[in-house]
């Protein structure tokens, strides 16, 4: 088997009215890639769609019960062979176009870890708490890693596989992001930053973060800065 250059992991749980749709927006980006698809346990008909998908790119993952957003990512890492790897949310808030934008700058600037930050391009969020929490957790994790990021909790992380399997994550949940950033930072590692499209969707569209998981991102941001970890 050929090593994929980026490997795609989409952890999804109850998205039965996007899944489809994202996966050939994923599909339809132009570069060499497997897809990984880690159903969390979906219990709304996703799993059913998914079972229609018929791919070579694609390989399907599945968790019996639902574990979070942390672990099913952790297992698409697992499985991943591609050079990089990056999760993609299975809704319509990130745009998979900028997937290719993210690769090419890492490759033409050698980079082992490049960002997708919502907050440096045109983007639009309005001032809700979902905005200020993201720029607290980004500010926060700058004051204790001495960085210089804009946006923390992307969820477009492009990280060098070797690097980032060998992080040790441990969030099953949405701390999974603030935990992969803090372990890159606490290498040395540098975080390079490119904008990216982002359409905020709503709680009534399928939004599950709430402010219990930006109370766990502080408690592991803290965790990881003056612990073990």
């Amino acid at each position: 088997m050929n090593t994929p250059l980026l490997s795609i992991i989409v952890p999804v749980y109850n998205e039965a009215h996007t899944i489809k749709g994202i996966v050939e927006k994923v599909d339809s980006v132009r570069v060499d890639k497997e897809i990984i698809i880690v159903d969390d346990g979906s219990t709304d008909g996703t799993s059913q769609i998914l079972d229609s998908l018929r791919n070579e790119n694609i390989r399907i993952l599945r968790h019996e019960k639902n574990k979070g957003k942390g672990a099913a990512v952790n297992t698409g890492i697992a499985s991943a062979c591609g050079v990089f790897i990056v999760p993609q949310d299975a809704d319509y808030e990130y745009d998979p176009a900028d997937l290719r934008l993210l690769l090419d700058h890492a490759l033409k600037n050698s980079l082992p870890v490049v960002y997708g930050s919502r907050f440096t391009g045109k983007n639009s969020f309005g001032f809700t708490l979902h905005y200020f929490g993201n720029r607290f957790l980004t500010w926060m994790t700058n004051l204790l890693f001495n960085a210089g990021l804009t946006d923390m909790e992307t969820c477009y992380k492009l990280v060098k596989s070797d690097l980032i399997k060998q992080l040790g994550l441990k969030s099953p949940g949405f701390a999974i992001e603030p935990e992969i950033t803090a372990k890159i930072l606490k290498k040395g590692v540098k975080i390079s930053e490119i904008p990216v499209s982002y359409r905020p969707r709503r709680y009534k569209e399928g939004k599950k973060i709430t402010w219990k998981d930006g109370i766990s991102a502080i408690c592991c941001l803290a965790s990881l800065r003056f612990g073990r970890g």
